[in-house]
């Protein structure tokens, strides 16, 4: 379980959004949206602290006027992660929040206006250090466009993020990301693939309004899953309909999945059936519900009976194995105790943040030594 992934990705430029680097070989960024009024800057930031809580490395805020403008430079000063603004129609917006600290512009070559416009705020961008987001979006491209093939299409989301492309490049500016999304998958798969051999700039991946949270996490991982297979990706958003804490944890689960990124804990379990000596899924759903506060990188496997379970176990760093009278716990791949189902969960949780608390030790005392 501890291979490292066999995916090679594609090579981008590295650019910094706050503290976090994208692209380059930082590690893949997961970030989300606030969907709270950007007016009411306690419960947006009350927001923002929850997502970063769960995990989040980057958080998207929307920014319509400029009095959400303002609301979002006291929001600014009272978190910690990286926020961009996502700005439409008013480019004067962009040049507001600029000043006021933003960590990355979001701004849709479809909306924002006139190449004039485009250059005030990249020459803001510049002024102040700030990266920009282009974000190209099946629904809302360039009349031109529009006219031009009909339809939305992958060629039509290319020439729409190229043209602005072209805008910053004719200006030397090279600190940006680009996004082309769609809610089609094959759309969105192409248009992101002819793209990622045009450019060296990081690419901001998404399946844009997937859905609720079933059917946006389904759709989400084939299309996020084809392109990250491809090594393309360098900061991911999960779409959905849905609390925005859960598109946080789809996305780690996401890229943990594919050895991409490893936070929190990894759970391999057994779908369950008549053989199982305890109740996997009633364990299963304490368990995540109890160990969400845990970032430290962890494999646990619960497996309901004798089958899979010990070969499961050995492969993982906590291993769960049903058995009669008692279930065997696994520790480093090695038969450790035997738990029985009077306090099963409890117990196991006690021993999972025991591990991650030596795992957690020893990663500070390596750390201590190379000092």
């Amino acid at each position: 379980m501890h291979a490292p992934s066999p995916i090679k990705r594609r090579q981008s430029r590295q650019i910094h959004v706050g503290n976090v680097a994208v692209g380059g070989n930082a590690p893949i960024s997961v970030q989300s949206m606030t969907n709270t009024n950007t007016l009411d800057v306690a419960a947006t930031v009350g927001q923002i602290q929850q997502l970063e809580k769960a995990g989040a490395d980057i958080v998207r805020v929307s920014v319509p006027d400029m009095d959400a403008a303002e609301a979002f430079g006291k929001i600014k000063q009272l978190v910690d992660v990286p926020l961009v603004a996502d700005i439409h129609f008013d480019y004067k917006i962009a040049l507001r929040v600029a000043e006021l600290g933003v960590d990355c512009l979001r701004i849709n070559p479809g909306n924002i206006g006139r190449e004039d416009r485009v250059r005030a705020v990249v020459s803001a961008a510049r002024d102040n250090g700030i990266p920009i987001r282009i974000g190209v979006n099946a629904g809302s491209l360039e009349k031109d466009l529009q006219k031009k093939y009909g339809e939305p299409t992958p060629a039509a989301l290319v020439e729409s993020a190229m043209r602005h492309i072209d805008h910053l490049d004719r200006l030397d500016f090279q600190e940006y990301k680009v996004s082309v999304k769609a809610s089609y998958v094959f759309m969105a798969v192409a248009a992101y693939r002819d793209l990622a051999t045009r450019i060296e700039q990081p690419l901001h991946l998404g399946i844009t309004e997937a859905g609720g949270l079933r059917s946006g996490t389904v759709k989400s991982s084939i299309g996020l899953g084809m392109l990250l297979m491809d090594g393309i990706g360098d900061t991911i958003r999960v779409s959905l309909a849905a609390d925005p804490i859960e598109e946080i944890k789809v996305g780690f689960d996401m890229l943990k999945s594919l050895r991409l990124r490893a936070k929190g804990i990894n759970f391999i379990a057994c779908p369950s059936c008549s053989r199982q000596n305890f109740d996997v899924i009633s364990t299963m759903n304490q368990l995540e519900e109890r160990l969400e506060d845990i970032m430290t990188p962890l494999d646990v496997s619960v497996i309901g009976c004798v089958v899979n379970g010990p070969g499961e176990a050995k492969e993982t760093d906590i291993g769960l194995t049903g058995g009669s009278p008692a279930n065997l716990v696994y520790i480093d791949g090695k038969p450790a105790s035997k738990l029985r189902n009077d306090h099963l969960v409890d117990d196991l949780e006690r021993m999972i943040r025991e591990k991650v608390r030596q795992k957690q030790q020893q990663e500070d005392d390596m750390i201590a030594r190379s000092v």
